[in-house]
């Protein structure tokens, strides 16, 4: 199986990328010569890795009979000082809401997606230290930022 996009340029600096029947409008800003129609390329990497381990963590709440009330993710890469400007480092933030009886059962789907069902985390784990946090009603139940920094140093 293969997955494939076609990219058309607009003009400018605006490219759209036709995905699964779905078009996405990537530009520059303006003061590089676009017209800030849409996102610079770079950040659907991050929309990628937080797409596919939301996915992850529902499914198997869901499976588990255990869907919480809200469930909210920030990326963060950081971005390396020359060029290429490529990211060096991604850290998620997982938030959720829900009863506290299902607090265990969060963490377990993010530690599972994680560890073994996200593709675009593992991809990207090959190349840079990807870390994530974890809070559950407002508390901070996991976070390996710090022991994952610790060990690359």
């Amino acid at each position: 199986m293969t997955h494939e996009i076609e990219t058309q340029w607009m003009g400018k600096m605006q490219f759209n990328a036709l995905v699964n029947g779905h078009t996405i409008v990537m530009d520059a800003p303006e003061r590089v010569g676009g017209e800030d129609q849409g996102p610079i390329p770079k950040p659907f990497i991050l929309s990628a890795l937080s797409g596919c381990t939301g996915m992850d963590v529902v499914a198997m709440l869901r499976k588990a009979g255990k869907e919480v009330t809200d469930f909210d993710m920030k990326v963060s890469g950081e971005i390396s000082k020359q060029a290429p400007i490529e990211y060096t480092a991604i850290h998620l933030v997982y938030d959720f809401k829900g009863p506290a009886e299902y607090r265990d059962a969060a963490l377990q789907a993010v530690t599972d997606s994680q560890e073994k069902y996200c593709g675009v985390s593992n991809m990207l784990k090959k190349i840079m230290p990807v870390t994530w946090d974890v809070n559950y009603n407002g508390v901070s139940i996991f976070s390996n930022k710090k022991e994952t920094v610790a060990q690359l140093n």
